[in-house]
């Protein structure tokens, strides 16, 4: 649809108009996307008019003159609903432009609003479930400001507690007391008490269905091999990798609230961007040594005896770049076949091995 800054208006001369020169045609099949108003300008009727009063005389040619008039206001008519019916969308986009600008207005008119105290928020908090904290703090500054306290989540954990729970040492009753990782240990127990999310994690099968892409480009901290007795005759073997993500940095920072000074002992978690990988083989299988290093490929396949599955990890010296391929030299491989089981796990996992610093 041509723009409406690019339509061109017809220039009339009213010495050019003569009988031979004014056709039908320059009325009726007039182009509305060329001639804007679609309407016959005075110039070029009075010389149509004068051109009809010199060929019939004044008298006859009263009619015809008033004939003319009446087709150019039929034209006119035509051109602006045709001229209607194609710039629809034009319009939508004003009124709705309209519609933005006043629901802008009436946000900024209306922003102005009462503000309640942290004790209000810091009660509500009580009554929430623990899925919903993150909405919860996402409601205003006062609310995100109360998930903060440790009072929030001494009583998020009291209010869990049961005391006939199988519960770590790190995470009992005796040891929330403490200020420092006092959200972290909360969390991790509510994995353990709160039962939507015990049964989240009961549903994670032994394979996953997929093979993670999430865990590439991840240092490897800790690697540790122990031996499992398990549901068979035969031991088991248990490899466990501690990885740690690497962050991305980005071109422009986002803007996040500060945390309270007060309270920065309570969100500490030295395992916050950490998770491990646990697989379990029926033999013990010797490994190179791969801690620190980077993952730069981990596949789950089939094992060529059909029956279980084969896990290849490639550890490199330094982080694979986005822009560049991975290449294989000086990659330390790791082999585990036959496989029983790959977990993938996060560090409020419940068997994800405790820290001392929590």
């Amino acid at each position: 649809m041509p723009k409406k800054g690019n339509r061109k208006r017809l220039k009339f001369r009213a010495g050019d108009v003569c009988s031979e020169s004014v056709t039908v045609a320059d009325y009726a099949d007039a182009d509305p996307a060329i001639v804007k108003s679609g309407r016959l300008k005075k110039a070029v009727a009075n010389a149509v008019e004068k051109e009809v009063k010199l060929l019939c005389g004044l008298e006859a040619s009263q009619g015809a003159v008033e004939e003319v008039l009446l087709s150019s206001q039929s034209v006119t008519a035509d051109a602006l609903d045709s001229r209607d019916d194609l710039e629809p969308e034009e319009d939508d986009a004003k009124v709705s432009h309209k519609k933005k600008n006043k629901r802008r207005k009436e946000s900024i008119a209306s922003g102005d609003g009462g503000e309640y105290p942290v004790d209000i928020w810091l009660m509500l908090a009580s009554y929430i479930r623990p899925e919903d904290v993150c909405r919860f703090a996402l409601i205003c500054r006062n609310a995100w400001t109360v998930t903060c306290t440790a009072a929030f989540w001494t009583r998020l954990y009291r209010r869990h507690y049961k005391t006939d729970a199988d519960l770590p040492f790190h995470l009992q009753r005796d040891c929330i007391d403490r200020m420092c990782s006092l959200r972290a240990r909360v969390i991790r127990s509510l994995f353990h008490l709160y039962e939507p999310f015990s049964l989240r994690v009961s549903k994670i099968p032994a394979l996953p269905e997929s093979t993670p892409t999430a865990v590439l480009n991840s240092k490897c901290l800790l690697f540790w091999v122990r031996k499992v007795s398990g549901t068979r005759p035969e031991a088991l073997w248990e490899f466990n990798f501690k990885f740690l993500k690497q962050r991305h940095s980005k071109n422009g920072c986002a803007k996040s609230l500060c945390m309270p000074r007060q309270y920065e002992d309570v969100h500490t978690n030295p395992d916050s961007d950490c998770f491990m990988l646990q697989v379990t083989t029926l033999n013990f299988i010797f490994t190179p040594v791969v801690m620190g290093m980077t993952l730069s490929l981990f596949t789950i396949n089939v094992s060529t005896d059909m029956r279980h599955h084969r896990v290849r990890l490639v550890f490199q010296d330094t982080p694979l770049q986005r822009w560049k391929k991975r290449g294989d030299q000086g990659a330390a491989q790791v082999v585990l076949d036959p496989v029983h089981s790959v977990k993938l796990m996060d560090w409020w996992h419940p068997q994800y091995p405790s820290s001392p610093y929590i």
